[in-house]
């Protein structure tokens, strides 16, 4: 028989944490986080963790499990969240998938692309390369021998202009042709059901995405980013580092830029985040679609969660 599991899908700042809080005070659940940032230890500002007492009320998974200086994987979350989803069934209780990572969901209900894992001698080789002649040169580089995907890139993107180009030069083959190849999909008895929390007005979720980086700055999110620093084995060539939010305050610590900049490139690049969310949420036909500029968007998603 096909059990149905629970998916919280949404861009950040819509609610998602807030809702699956409601729900796990009316059934027994469990967290089982779909969130890319939230896997990291001592980030926890930025990455807008649940605080120890929202982690305390209900057991939550794949937050707080990979050190900064280490990368996790699509293909960890799923087979993390495979085995999770599996053990809470056990348990007697009900897994809930709560994120904003499309990636992580794409992989679980899609399978895997077969794409090499990173290599991190090549990945510093790039930042070398992309240091000495700029990211619009790498861009091209991309170009000459993946226009597909150079073509939906911006020419600054240097996180996946670099993963482009690494892909490219461990298998030979352009990352777009790997993407479009079949995927590696197991049967798991699993039927994925999403529920996305998406805005009726953008301007709305733009509002709350700034109130809170401006809340992050104040709660310390500098302190935080200089403690990371502090630690001698970053950098911001690490995926942890080019969390949204911590690769900006990087910058502004190495005196690259103003407070004011800084913030404006940290709403700025939220804000990008949210839209690319948004894209991949509109490439799932099968979600059921809730409104999160709606003042009773909590009570929707109850309403939804708890027909399920």
């Amino acid at each position: 028989m096909t059990v149905r599991i629970a998916c919280l899908l949404g861009p950040t700042a819509s609610g998602k944490t807030a809702a699956a809080l409601a729900l796990a005070a009316r059934e027994p659940i469990e967290i089982i986080s779909v969130d890319s940032a939230l896997v990291y230890r001592e980030m926890d500002i930025g990455t807008a963790k649940p605080s120890a007492a929202e982690l305390a009320s209900v057991p939550h998974h794949l937050i707080d499990i990979v050190d900064p200086a280490q990368a996790y994987s699509a293909a960890e979350f799923h087979d993390g969240a495979l085995r999770l989803v599996g053990e809470t069934l056990a348990r007697g209780r009900r897994p809930v998938l709560v994120g904003g990572t499309m990636l992580y969901y794409k992989a679980l209900t899609e399978g895997l692309n077969d794409l090499p894992a990173a290599d991190p001698a090549l990945r510093a080789q790039l930042d070398a390369d992309g240091l000495r002649d700029g990211w619009p040169a790498m861009h091209a580089r991309l170009a000459a021998v993946d226009p597909v995907t150079a073509s939906r890139l911006p020419p600054n993107d240097s996180q996946r202009i670099q993963r482009a180009l690494e892909i490219y030069l461990l298998s030979g083959q352009p990352m777009s042709a790997l993407l479009a190849a079949p995927r590696r999909a197991a049967d798991t008895g699993y039927q994925f059901a999403p529920i996305a929390l998406e805005p009726s007005d953008r301007t709305v979720l733009h509002d709350r995405i700034a109130r809170r980086f401006d809340a992050m700055l104040e709660q310390g999110l500098i302190e935080e980013v200089e403690r990371l620093r502090a630690r001698g084995d970053l950098d911001t060539s690490m995926p942890s580092m080019r969390c949204v939010g911590y690769r900006q305050v990087w910058e502004y610590l190495d005196g690259e830029t103003d407070r004011a900049t800084m913030r404006d490139k940290g709403v700025f690049a939220t804000r990008q985040l949210c839209k690319r969310q948004l894209t991949w949420l509109r490439s799932i036909p099968e979600r059921v679609i809730v409104d999160c500029c709606a003042a009773d968007a909590t009570e929707q998603v109850l309403e939804q969660l708890v027909g399920q």
